[in-house]
């Protein structure tokens, strides 16, 4: 249809044009001397443009040829790319796919075409660590430093994760320590960095980065929990020798984060063993009150000062009044026991012991039960609770415990 449209449009400017010559009845004459030419304009009109056409088609054709060899080292040139990328792109899928040896081939026919070369060398150092071929995962990673044209990002974030995969964690901080000089703090970035810090167990650096991941959403809290709890406890483990220092950590430990219930409870006995178990004593509370915890509640007994009788009487009220709602939870009466004990109210302490024992039987319960009966010379009542003890170690429950039995 529209070839047809064409056909008729040009059709109607000839019959046109033919019309317009008709009418015309003009001429030229053109006078050099000795010589005279006459032409009519019409014929005048064709010969131009006919000329114009010419002319123009002529120096095309010596503007065309003037340009063919630029025309083809271009066309080679754009040859010699494709070829590169496909070479780099069939590196790329052979890695994905886990076909290193084929990978590592494709990736040297694009190193050697020079378009892409840092990014073929890097995929090439990829292949080769895959392959455990050191040498050549060396020489691929010198190859890609030397023809790295926008800075070598690319290539230290690669080697800083394979060093992390491969274990070798100082060499993996020293790339990322060149990374962070160089301004650079992108998400991939402090993912490697969360694992060297726990790694070299630099407890405080692990601590600042996954707050920083959290902060940009690149961790959920149900992963970002886990490693802050890892971390304040292990930093809280190396400073258990100095109490001053403890204090001022736990104190700076920010209000959301003390909300995990397993960090409470793994870091009272060490608030405890520096005389400052009431640092934790509201908070432990406050979780309890919220939502019971069984597991947290048998810690409860840290929250008593260890040199303030008046601590210990209002830690001894409060879990009494928990004890109303909950008068089966072995956890519970285990830590009543324990603050009884402390109150010196043997009596009630060995009742809440021996409760506890019935509802729940653990061994540090059956070995508090023991301890406390020995301090009041009981001691044959004792062995019973020992043997118990022994007993539930020996069937594999409990083995953290098997410390606290006397030897």
């Amino acid at each position: 249809m529209r070839t047809l449209i064409w056909m008729i449009g040009i059709f109607a400017v000839a019959v046109g044009v033919a019309m317009v010559a008709g009418l015309n009845d003009g001429y030229v004459l053109l006078v050099a001397p000795p010589w005279r030419v006459q032409l009519s304009l019409n014929l005048l009109v064709v010969i131009v443009v006919v000329g114009f056409a010419l002319g123009y088609a002529l120096v095309r054709v010596v503007s065309r040829t003037l340009q063919l060899p630029t025309r083809v080292a271009q066309w080679r040139e754009r040859r010699r790319r494709e070829r590169a990328g496909r070479a780099l792109t069939d590196s790329v899928n052979a890695l994905f796919e886990g076909r290193f040896s084929q990978s590592l081939k494709s990736a040297s026919r694009a190193y050697e075409t020079g378009e892409g070369a840092s990014m073929a060398a890097l995929v090439a150092a990829r292949a080769a660590h895959a392959m455990q071929d050191e040498p050549r995962y060396r020489e691929w990673l010198g190859n890609a430093a030397k023809k790295e044209a926008n800075g070598d990002v690319a290539r230290l974030m690669t080697e800083a994760e394979l060093a992390v995969d491969a274990g070798r964690f100082d060499e993996a901080a020293a790339r990322l320590a060149t990374l962070r000089e160089g301004g650079h703090r992108h998400i991939a970035m402090l993912r490697l960095e969360a694992r060297v810090a726990s790694a070299l167990r630099r407890w405080e650096e692990l601590i600042g980065t996954v707050r920083q991941l959290r902060k940009h959403k690149a961790l959920t809290d149900e992963q970002a929990v886990p490693l802050l709890r890892r971390g304040h406890v292990e930093r809280m483990r190396e400073l258990a020798g100095d109490s001053e220092a403890l204090v001022d950590y736990w104190k700076n430990i920010p209000a959301g984060e003390l909300q995990d219930r397993g960090l409470i409870e793994r870091v009272l006995p060490l608030l405890a063993k520096a005389g400052r178990g009431e640092l934790a004593r509201r908070q432990v509370e406050h979780l309890l009150d919220e939502r019971w915890d069984s597991d947290l509640a048998r810690q409860y007994a840290y929250c008593a000062e260890s040199e303030g009788e008046s601590s210990v009487r209002a830690c001894l009220q409060k879990a009494e009044s928990w004890l109303q709602q909950q008068p089966r939870d072995a956890g519970l009466l285990f830590a009543l026991g324990q603050l009884c004990v402390r109150a010196q109210l043997w009596g009630k302490a060995q009742s809440y012991l021996e409760s506890s024992v019935k509802y729940g039987p653990s061994v540090d319960a059956y070995l508090a039960l023991a301890h406390l009966l020995e301090n009041l010379e009981r001691n044959a009542e004792a062995q019973p609770y020992y043997r118990a003890a022994a007993e539930i170690v020996a069937a594999g429950g409990q083995k953290n415990a098997v410390a606290l039995l006397p030897a």
